[in-house]
């Protein structure tokens, strides 16, 4: 029986093994590119372990690349590797660069290399945008990127487009806007905050510290998100896609949700500490556009706001119930 194959680089990530997920259930072979020893334990992979093959490789070594492919064949790869934690990019300029702009390069020359037939997806983000001239932003608004992680995901976005010019790949730019699913690292706001509640909630913490309590995003669940990962890659023509909810939502708000869904009153559970605001570097107006991606793709997000925060807080319950040493505040 025919089965189509995938590569996806980034698989143990959150969207990576979502993905994979997805494929799987999808009648895909999936191929994982992962920098670490294949034996590793990747925690967001243990269910599906034994149903994908996982191949180790550097994604900034255009000939490691090519190597990769020509053994996998795959008839879609999709990039997802590049740190996504976007204040770690001021800390780390460079390397955030070398991944997520030269890793993507060395990907698509790798692709026209050994098989310009392969579909290529680029997880793009609204980072490219970061001060915008227009709200919300459509796959037409200039980027205007402010941060390290929003100039080289600006950077890959438009190195896609080239080779979808000059070489006639089949390349899409996923322009995908915040989202979240219980796989998120607790770096992020949203499980930093929807794990504060639930361990309140069991006495396992009194508090938890945030920051701008105003600041706003566009957030949606992550396994809408890859869907539509997967349905750029399955229409007729390339194109980039915008990816969001077209709805934005405060840190504040958030709160006082997550909080809800354990009985809470959120004011009395979280501190504001200065140290933690971002001043300058505090994005704005980021919300998106989805309507290309609704009338070409035929896609939409099924999970809202409240369904999203009330999914994080249940799974964050069902976590720390089992595993109580995981609450030490954050």
């Amino acid at each position: 029986m025919y089965r189509r194959r995938a590569l996806i680089v980034g698989i143990a990530g959150q969207d990576g093994s979502l993905l994979a997920e997805l494929l799987l259930d999808e009648g895909y072979e999936v191929f994982g590119l992962v920098r670490q020893p294949v034996s590793s334990r990747f925690d967001n992979l243990e269910q599906i372990r034994d149903r994908i093959e996982l191949v180790q490789a550097d994604v900034l070594h255009e000939l490691s690349l090519v190597d990769v492919i020509s053994a996998c064949r795959p008839h879609e790869v999709y990039n997802l590797a590049s740190p996504s934690f976007v204040p770690m990019s001021w800390r780390q300029p460079v390397l955030t660069a070398e991944f997520a702009a030269v890793g993507c390069t060395a990907l698509l020359e790798a692709i026209r290399r050994v098989d310009d037939e392969i579909r290529f997806y680029q997880a793009s983000s609204s980072e490219i945008f970061g001060e915008p001239q227009e709200v919300p932003q459509t796959e037409g608004t200039a980027l205007a990127p402010v941060t390290p992680y929003g100039v080289a995901k600006a950077y890959a976005h438009f190195i896609t487009r080239s080779y979808r010019k000059r070489y006639d790949l089949f390349a899409c730019s996923g322009i995908l806007y915040n989202h979240e699913s219980p796989r998120r690292p607790l770096d992020f706001v949203t499980r930093k905050i929807t794990k504060a509640a639930a361990a309140v909630s069991l006495g396992l913490q009194s508090e938890v510290q945030l920051g701008d309590l105003d600041a706003r995003r566009d957030w949606g669940y992550a396994g809408d998100y890859v869907r539509a990962m997967w349905l750029m890659l399955q229409g007729a023509t390339p194109g980039d896609y915008v990816i969001a909810t077209g709805v934005t939502h405060s840190v504040r708000e958030l709160a006082d949700c997550a909080f809800a869904r354990v009985g809470l009153d959120w004011e009395e559970h979280v501190r504001v500490d200065e140290s933690l605001v971002r001043g300058k570097a505090e994005l704005h107006d980021l919300v998106g556009d989805a309507s290309k991606a609704r009338e070409e793709l035929g896609w939409a997000p099924s999970v809202d706001f409240e369904g999203l925060v009330h999914l994080l807080v249940d799974a964050d319950l069902e976590r720390l119930r089992s595993e109580p040493e995981l609450a030490e505040t954050v």
